[in-house]
């Protein structure tokens, strides 16, 4: 999902800066959604930034292999766990356990390079 640009309203939540996410990694946020605190996985390539939960649709087990440090390989995010492989542009598992399913994507959206939960 790509980053969404529009006006914010005051009820956003901030998650972080654009730069805070390394261009072409990663990086973990605690954030608050509906049904508690949540991890949420942010992933950047340039200007794009994709969301999802932090969570694999295999084992219901968080994705990092230690708090915030994700495996990447070129466009693939993989399951420290099992070893699922995640598409990083749709989240869609290409490989392993959970292969045909998809990460929970959260939406964000970007006003000037400041990212918020939508």
């Amino acid at each position: 999902m790509d980053t969404v640009t529009s006006a914010i309203s005051p009820s956003m939540q901030a998650i972080c800066r654009l730069d805070d996410i390394p261009d072409g990694g990663a990086m973990a946020v605690e954030v608050m959604l509906a049904h508690g605190e949540d991890s949420v996985i942010l992933m950047r390539q340039g200007s794009q930034v994709q969301c999802y939960l932090n969570i694999c649709p295999h084992a219901g087990r968080q994705l990092d292999y230690a708090p915030g440090k994700f495996l990447l390989q070129d466009q693939t995010l993989i399951c420290a766990v099992h070893g699922a492989s995640f598409n990083k542009t749709d989240g869609l598992c290409i490989a392993g356990p959970c292969k045909g399913d998809s990460l929970r994507s959260v939406v964000v959206r970007m006003q000037g390079d400041e990212i918020f939960l939508a």
